[in-house]
């Protein structure tokens, strides 16, 4: 019966399924771009600069005649790669930091959070560029950074639900049966707090793509002729009056798919909270 009205809640917006089919296709594309890319994307062919689009190069070609289509989908891997990578490492920290603090307060808590409150401060894509700055540019460096920016808010997300659930009488049983603090952390609390984190998971992947382009648009992340969609649009700022392909291809895959995932993050989001089930 849940999982009927969940069904139902999601099929509600219509655009709830076409946020789903196009995050769907970036993965297959992931997964599969070198199988259907008409070309490589570090293929130069100099009698075919800035070609507009036609159904030899579908999105047109860059300044050095390189199909803009194939380099989006050769960059969806890095994008899929990044904000993925970025998110799992925020999650991971995130959810150990806000078990700890939530669970056994005190010192560890007045320390993990007075840390998270720093970290909060300091706006994440700011945090990002000092980060890069101290370690270079480089997409390792880049899923880093961005991972570290998106922490603080896993730590204060899990601990508020730690708080919540550490005392629940299920809990209190498990205590008083003796059991170790980790074996309750793991079988007990995790399980009922990871609906807020699936969902926050979810968002971040889109604000790690986000910023992910946005560092490499200002020659932090990846570098050319790297095909990732922020150095993409980098590179065709210069040709914008002459080439509108250049930028307008590159910058709407990268907006559909921050849109998509934000609009699959709401959705669960409203899925997942027990308090909207009718």
């Amino acid at each position: 019966m849940r999982n009927l009205k969940r069904w139902n809640k999601f099929k509600r917006k219509k655009i709830n399924f076409f946020a789903a089919g196009f995050v769907l296709l970036l993965l297959f594309t992931a997964l599969f771009g070198p199988l259907v890319a008409p070309f490589g994307p570090r293929q130069q062919q100099l009698r075919s600069v800035l070609v507009e689009p036609s159904t030899t190069h579908l999105f047109g070609t860059d300044n050095l005649g390189r199909d803009i289509f194939s380099r989006i989908i050769y960059g969806t891997r890095i994008t899929v790669m990044l904000g993925v990578s970025a998110t799992f490492i925020a999650a991971f920290f995130g959810l150990v930091q806000g078990l700890i603090a939530g669970y056994y307060g005190g010192i560890w808590e007045t320390l993990i959070m007075r840390l998270t409150d720093i970290l909060l401060s300091i706006p994440g894509i700011l945090l990002a560029i000092t980060i890069i700055a101290i370690l270079g540019p480089g997409l390792n460096n880049v899923i880093v950074a961005i991972g570290i920016g998106s922490m603080p808010q896993f730590t204060r997300v899990v601990r508020g639900s730690v708080l919540a659930v550490k005392e629940q009488d299920f809990v209190t049983a498990a205590r008083a049966l003796g059991q170790k603090d980790v074996w309750i952390l793991v079988r007990h609390i995790l399980p009922n707090i990871m609906g807020p984190v699936i969902v926050l998971a979810t968002l971040r992947v889109a604000a790690a793509v986000l910023n992910a382009a946005a560092l490499s648009f200002v020659g932090l992340g990846a570098q050319p002729p790297t095909p990732e969609w922020g150095a993409m649009l980098n590179e065709a700022r210069r040709y914008m009056r002459q080439a509108w392909w250049y930028t307008v291809f590159p910058g709407g895959v990268l907006a559909l798919t921050v849109l998509s995932i934000n609009i699959l993050g709401d959705s669960l989001r409203d899925i997942l909270d027990p308090k909207t089930y009718y």
